[in-house]
């Protein structure tokens, strides 16, 4: 609303009167400029959520949370409180309806309804999944010997998911003998896998209920299955052996609530690796699965800050290793001499290279690295030792080892992209250092990557570190101050925001819009090294790592403030929160994802999912200097009675890595302190997960709003 002033008195001034009436005449302009320019929040009354008194106090220091009511999911003003604002929300957008409508069939036009993957060989069979136009989930299928053979279907989401609202397959294998599926399936988006064995003889599921399984890994016999499960806080700390028929055996259990649990086979499926993790140490058991007995073996006990992974070739493990530096090097041992003096080097360590992953065969290794910021792949062959690089047409790309089951191939497939270029799988041979092209993701409509731009800028970050930025756009855009643009941003878990190609997007480039991608700190883009210089003490650098590169985007003419928007999801939507409290100013609209914005109380809880095991990214609030850290840049905690850009909010109801109570509890808190009229939207997925809906045509249908969400506010209407 806009406020009532008055003059002043005889006690005022003529001046102090004239300031009042030229912040009105402000204020009118700026609301008048809302109404016309972009959404208009003042269709509809916002809800205004209760408060409640609610304090913590911690450190010497209280912390208020009048919303912390809204964690408990049972009581019915929580729920109402979410329609709410779905309501509020639907009011704000209708304007954009017929847009949302029109961005949905052009979507949808682009993709190709009616797919298959490319069928893989593995153990006799080709398996492959496929979409069929009208059907929301893809449908996962196998063939005998040859692809002239009949199509024998093994899972069908579309089938299983009628009547549901949500549905999703997790982890899934097809025993040796190409009998028994073991499969998990979600109908929550809580992550709330149940483990099912179908015969694939009969095609009959087997009426053994095991619960809950995160993974699944068939034995040698094709009779033992062995899975994992998780704790009440969701952390994955148990491995379990089945036979079928029997009872579950419980071969191992992580009692330290710092690691995660993880199971995974070699390529040549002689050996099971049991790997205990930390965000900072790791641990390997190995197991033979040709012996359905057999017991966990320890490879290298826990210690300091040591990384590793394990994999198996012709009578060697081949080791990855952090031990002489934080980018890892490639040593090898026989499998019955773990000892370090046994050790030989493949790989050194490398300050400027990180050493991501290894693909072992039994004629090459394969590995994943990083240089200069990208991902890139070389190779060895492992009867002459020559190495060699897989050559690419671009710098800012994603390539990395593809499907390639068969342990004695002599060709072997990888995945490119780019942000024009669409994911592309290609067939590679060593012996002709050449790559063929087996299939490109269609994108309907006419799409040319040579109609677009992509570049890499280099922004100089406030302490002289140099980000990469990159960036996609129309061919022939002149870019200048009034050009919309799109900055995405992740920044965490050393998990690199990579240049991904997305259909979706050309729909805002071919109207004009850059997209860029900041290659800040906290990721992997430049190895562990970059990942440590974005956390724990160091977790600030991430946000003004951003904002820099948003600096730096304006300066150069790209784009202004005006006409800048940002976004980020998750830990992404944490980036987003923390910068719109350092700089409100910084852009014009923003949308979070998921966003993990309440951090001292999640992190206080250690009864929630992810909280104790991610106290190695964001620190341990319960210790004062680590408090300290979190309290500097928790969005939740450091909201101020100040101006914020419009903003949309997306959650899940069902979310098991960011609870919803965090976004609607930031919304809530913004709605009652910031001082400005830009839109403030909270929209809640009231039964899907973090990934939000799970069927494809439903998430287009999100697609559409949030890019109506952004065009509308830009002032692109068609």
């Amino acid at each position: 609303m806009i406020q009532s002033w008055r003059l002043e008195g005889s006690s005022g001034t003529a001046i102090s009167s004239i300031i009042n009436l030229m912040r009105w005449i402000a204020l009118f302009v700026t609301l008048q400029g809302v109404a016309l320019a972009q959404l208009n929040p003042r269709v509809a009354n916002p809800p205004l959520a209760e408060q409640r008194p609610h304090e913590v106090v911690i450190h010497g220091e209280t912390i208020s949370d009048p919303f912390a009511w809204m964690k408990v999911k049972s009581d019915p003003k929580t729920i109402q409180y979410l329609k709410d604002e779905n309501t509020y929300t639907k009011a704000v957008m209708k304007p954009t309806e017929a847009f949302q409508a029109s961005l949905y069939k052009e979507l949808l036009g682009r993709i190709k309804e009616d797919d298959t993957e490319l069928p893989v060989f593995d153990r006799g069979y080709w398996v492959y999944s496929k979409t069929v136009k009208g059907k929301s989930y893809p449908i996962q299928v196998r063939r005998k010997g040859s692809l002239r053979s009949k199509e024998e279907i093994l899972l069908d989401l579309n089938e299983l998911g009628k009547g549901k609202p949500f549905i999703a397959a997790g982890a899934s294998d097809i025993s040796p003998n190409g009998r028994m599926f073991a499969y998990t399936i979600d109908t929550t988006g809580f992550r709330e896998y149940q483990l099912f064995i179908k015969d694939l003889k009969t095609k009959k599921v087997r009426p053994e209920r095991l619960g809950k399984a995160l993974q699944v890994q068939w034995g040698g016999d094709s009779q033992t299955l062995y899975f994992v499960t998780e704790d009440a806080a969701k952390r994955w700390n148990k491995v379990w052996r089945y036979r079928l028929g029997g009872k579950p055996e419980m071969i191992y259990e992580e009692k330290d609530r710092l690691y995660w649990f993880s199971i995974g086979t070699s390529r040549d499926h002689k050996y099971l690796f049991l790997q205990s993790s930390s965000m900072e140490t790791s641990e390997v058991r190995v197991l033979d699965l040709a012996v359905s007995t057999s017991k966990p073996r320890l490879m290298i006990a826990r210690s300091g800050k040591h990384k590793y992974s394990v994999d198996h070739r012709e009578g060697r493990f081949y080791i990855r290793t952090n031990d002489n530096g934080r980018n890892f090097r490639l040593v090898s041992t026989p499998v019955n001499a773990l000892a370090k003096s046994n050790w030989k080097e493949v790989v050194p360590h490398r300050t400027t290279v990180m050493l991501e992953a290894i693909d072992l065969f039994k004629g090459h290794l394969f590995l994943s690295e990083r240089a200069g910021g990208f991902q890139r792949l070389r190779y060895c062959d492992l009867k002459t030792g020559k190495w060699a690089e897989i050559p690419t047409p671009e710098k800012a790309r994603m390539i990395s080892v593809g499907a390639n089951p068969d342990y004695a191939t002599s060709k072997f497939r990888y995945e490119y992209g780019s942000l024009k270029t669409p994911t592309s799988t290609y067939e590679f041979d060593p012996k002709r250092n050449s790559s063929k092209l087996l299939k490109q993701q269609p994108v309907l409509g006419g799409y040319r990557a040579s109609d677009y731009e992509s570049q890499v800028l280099w922004a100089t970050a406030r302490d002289g570190v140099k980000v990469p930025i990159s960036l996609v756009y129309r061919k022939g855009l002149k870019h200048s101050k009034n050009t919309p643009l799109l900055l995405e941003g992740y920044g965490s878990y050393g998990a690199a925001m990579d240049p991904y190609f997305s259909q979706s997007r050309v729909s805002l480039l071919n109207r004009g819009v850059v997209f860029a991608v900041p290659h800040i700190r906290g990721g992997g883009e430049f190895g562990t090294p970059w990942h440590d210089n974005g956390k724990m003490a160091k977790k600030m650098n991430p946000f003004t790592d951003f904002i820099d590169c948003a600096d730096y985007l304006v300066k150069s003419g790209w784009t202004s403030h005006e006409r800048l928007a940002i976004r980020g999801g998750s830990a992404g939507g944490l980036l987003i929160g923390a910068v719109l409290n350092l700089r409100p100013d910084l852009a014009f609209q923003a949308i979070a994802d998921v966003p993990f914005v309440d951090v001292i109380n999640t992190m206080l809880d250690d009864t929630l999912p992810l909280t104790t095991g991610e106290y190695l990214e964001w620190g341990n609030p319960n210790v004062e200097e680590e408090y300290k850290w979190i309290r500097a840049y928790s969005p939740y905690d450091n909201i101020t009675a100040q101006a914020y850009p419009n903003l949309l909010v997306n959650t899940s109801l069902n979310d098991s890595q960011v609870l919803y109570h965090e976004p609607a509890k930031w919304v809530a808190k913004l709605r009652v302190t910031k001082t400005d009229e830009n839109v403030l939207l909270l929209k809640t997925n009231m039964d899907a997960g973090h990934g939000g809906a799970s069927g494809r045509y439903d998430a287009l249908k999100e697609t559409s709003f949030d890019f109506a969400f952004l065009l509308w506010n830009w002032g692109i209407r068609k």
